[in-house]
């Protein structure tokens, strides 16, 4: 039987790399824990300025087009905070000095619960492999709550050490728990829709996509509309 992940932490950091990746990923998870007081706060690492198909596009523009639309999605899901790492596109890496900023911010915020891309899923059928930046930031991020962020020698300049209790990894293949987010749906492709640039088929478009995969991942959990998550415990 699936098994419905109902426990709303005080704390939840949500860590992705492109401005439109959270609300895809998590963004009903992230608006019904808001919604029940959870202090929700989401880390985007790169600036957009590379995400689109056209040449003529000035890269200045887009990042801040794009970071503007990161902020209205914030809004309509109701976060605590929302940090901009500002990294180009394409140049994440699983570092010490990205993963000193990690820390730092773990440390600082000190979450219950973070959320990140599921590194290891890379294929999915014929049609689409995972981004390099998804996978780079999955695998810093997980590198970043367990051992670093807990354990004070690790970048002790961070900060006084911070012991992430569970992980929930996103864009999964083998999805273990799930949460219900039947009433958070449309807010979820509302904010979908906020990313104009990247879904130019309009917010409509982006909602009714957007209920479609929750609509299917219920059906794995025995809910009208889930979002499902590979979970990790770290202990707390």
């Amino acid at each position: 039987m699936a098994e419905i992940f109902a426990d709303v932490p005080k704390r939840a950091l949500a860590i992705y790399a492109h401005p439109d990746d959270p609300d895809v990923a998590c963004g009903g998870t992230l608006a019904a824990w808001a919604e029940a007081g959870c202090a929700v706060h989401s880390v985007i690492c790169t600036d957009g300025g590379k995400g689109t198909t056209d040449p003529n596009a000035a890269p200045d523009a887009l990042i801040e087009l794009r970071a503007n639309e990161a902020a209205a999605a914030a809004g309509v899901l109701g976060l605590t905070g929302q940090e901009l790492l500002g990294i180009a596109d394409g140049d994440v890496a699983d570092e010490a000095w990205f993963r000193a900023l990690l820390v730092g911010i773990v440390r600082r915020l000190r979450p219950e619960v973070v959320f990140c891309p599921d590194p290891t899923s890379v294929f999915f059928g014929q049609d689409y492999f995972n981004h390099r930046d998804h996978r780079v930031v999955g695998m810093a991020a997980l590198d970043a709550v367990a051992p670093a962020a807990a354990m004070p020698l690790y970048f002790p300049e961070a900060g006084p050490p911070h012991q992430v209790e569970t992980v929930l990894l996103s864009g999964t293949l083998e999805p273990d728990v799930w949460v219900d987010i039947t009433k958070t749906v449309d807010q979820k492709g509302e904010a979908v829709g906020c990313h104009g640039s990247q879904f130019p088929d309009g917010q409509e478009w982006a909602a009714q996509a957007v209920r479609l995969a929750a609509e299917d991942a219920g059906r794995q959990a025995g809910v009208a509309h889930a979002e499902g998550f590979r979970r990790i415990r770290l202990g707390g």
